[in-house]
């Protein structure tokens, strides 16, 4: 650790209870100036608890809190901001009607004669951007950049808030790759500039990129802190949740049936074009490219959320057509989306209505819902999903990620799904919660139904899937039967012109 500062935090002995639940259960954590520290572990393992103690969100019950050596009570947000903590979360938490330069002086616009000092703030703000090397104008709205842009707005106004230490709670779930590159290179520049991190990822391979340090958490204890370059990522994940990843990713496969989906020279320009495979019934099929190599868009068109301009789709061998998302679920097509908050879910409905909101027509009469039999569905799936909740009438947005997906998928089972495309499926959720929707997809199958799935990480595609279509830049370029699985060929073909 001698390549690292002075102390920054220390955290001793930390103890939380709420109601019937020990949260933490004497934590040690500790931080240096210039070091990025990791913090891991499955939804419960008690890390946004520690988080929320340390910027004054929560109370601490026992222990002790050092700040650069001293002992200190952090009673509020506002007490952590003055000592030095800030944070950046998943959710941007700036006025998105405001400028750049207005969110950085928000709630203390300094002020010239008695008129708002315009040159003061763009000139401030520019220079803090600059210094961070951030390409944004601080006139921009901040409505009008990019969530990444957003997101660099967002440390750069923490570290003008004099913070030292700062903590990134899932920085990259919205982000692209290229996106998420430029986010590690500003983490690097907070580094040399000695500030502290903590970072906080379900991304293990975002920990051994960008962190020094790993903290493991599970049940609410801490398990182990080590550098990152003594661990590998099956060590980790085997502390965090007690088995290894390829034993996740170890699901039953059904023999392979007959051909329940036929795509033939789906053509959508500039997307992509002349795209062609098949789908068994029983089988996996995943889908494999790199950002912006149009795979997402093929499996919106064959559900029909979005229109394509030639080509055939056959289910069953029939021809269909398939021009509306009813068209797709007619067909007993379902789509999970990646960004399943936005487009999945209705996150201010209930567990029960989220359920079945897909097919409420199947539970009506003359435009009544029969109440009984869409508490009975809910409480189903509930069960069968091992979906954690209070109740049915609990609010989706009140979820955990993993259990949120669980929703998802319940309201396509719920609707006789016979076809499910799960879209990038495990962003977003903590190790356990992985091996759970796995389990899932092992349920899927086993009903007979079939799975295409997209996943930027290709040892998950590899892992799971019976086939690999590779797309790159709206083209297929291979598609790999899984005794031709190699993951240096699989990006061959996703990264090189054919």
């Amino acid at each position: 650790m001698s390549e690292f500062g002075n102390e920054l935090i220390r955290m001793e002995n930390i103890h939380k209870s709420f109601p019937g639940v020990k949260a933490l259960k004497g934590v040690n954590f500790s931080l240096r100036e210039g070091e990025v520290h990791g913090l891991v572990g499955e939804n419960g393992a008690g890390k946004s608890t520690l988080i929320k103690i340390l910027t004054g969100a929560y109370q601490k019950d026992e222990g002790e809190i050092y700040i650069n050596g001293k002992q200190v009570e952090i009673k509020n947000p506002i007490q952590a901001k003055k000592l030095g903590i800030g944070a950046v979360y998943q959710d941007i938490t700036l006025a998105p009607h405001l400028s750049v330069g207005e969110n950085f002086f928000l709630g203390k616009l300094p002020k010239k004669n008695n008129l708002i000092d315009w040159n003061r703030i763009h000139k401030t703000t520019s220079e803090i951007l600059k210094e961070l090397d951030i390409d944004v104008n601080p006139r921009t709205l901040v409505k009008d950049l990019t969530v990444a842009q957003q997101e660099m707005v967002m440390i750069a106004k923490t570290v003008y808030e004099n913070a030292r230490i700062i903590i990134f709670d899932e920085p990259t779930a919205l982000l692209a790759n290229e996106e998420t590159e430029e986010l590690f290179r500003l983490i690097r520049t907070l580094k040399e500039n000695k500030i502290g991190v903590i970072y906080i990822s379900h991304r293990l391979e975002e920990i051994f990129t960008i962190c020094d340090t790993v903290t493991v958490m599970k049940d609410g204890a801490w398990v182990n802190t080590l550098p990152v370059e003594r661990i590998n990522q099956d060590e980790l994940i085997s502390m965090m949740v007690g088995r290894s990843m390829e034993d996740m990713y170890f699901i039953k496969h059904p023999e392979r049936g007959e051909k329940v989906l036929e795509v033939k020279n789906l053509t959508k320009e500039p997307r992509f074009r002349d795209i062609s495979f098949d789908l068994h019934r029983g089988e996996i099929l995943g889908l494999f490219g790199l950002v912006g190599s149009g795979r997402t868009d093929v499996v919106r068109c064959i559900f029909g959320a979005d229109p394509y301009d030639s080509g055939e789709i056959r289910i069953n061998g029939e021809k269909v057509e398939i021009r509306s998302p009813l068209d797709g679920i007619r067909h007993g097509i379902s789509l999970l989306p990646e960004d399943r908050k936005k487009q999945g879910l209705a996150l201010a409905l209930t567990v029960s209505v989220n359920t079945n909101l897909a097919s409420y027509n199947m539970i009506s009469r003359w435009g009544i819902i029969n109440l009984r039999k869409e508490k009975k569905r809910a409480e189903k799936y509930v069960s069968e999903l091992s979906i954690k909740t209070p109740s049915i009438l609990q609010r989706v947005r009140n979820l955990s990620g993993g259990n949120q997906q669980k929703v998802v998928i319940s309201k396509w089972l719920c609707r006789d799904s016979r076809i499910f495309i799960f879209d990038e499926p495990t962003v977003g959720v903590d190790v356990g919660a992985k091996g759970e929707i796995y389990k899932l997809f092992e349920k899927i199958l086993s009903e007979g139904n079939s799975i295409i799935i997209i996943s930027s990480y290709l040892p998950e595609v590899m892992g799971l899937a019976d086939r690999i279509v590779v797309m790159r830049e709206g083209r297929c370029t291979g598609i790999l039967n899984r005794e031709e699985f190699d993951d240096e060929k699989i990006l061959r073909y996703a990264t090189v012109a054919t």
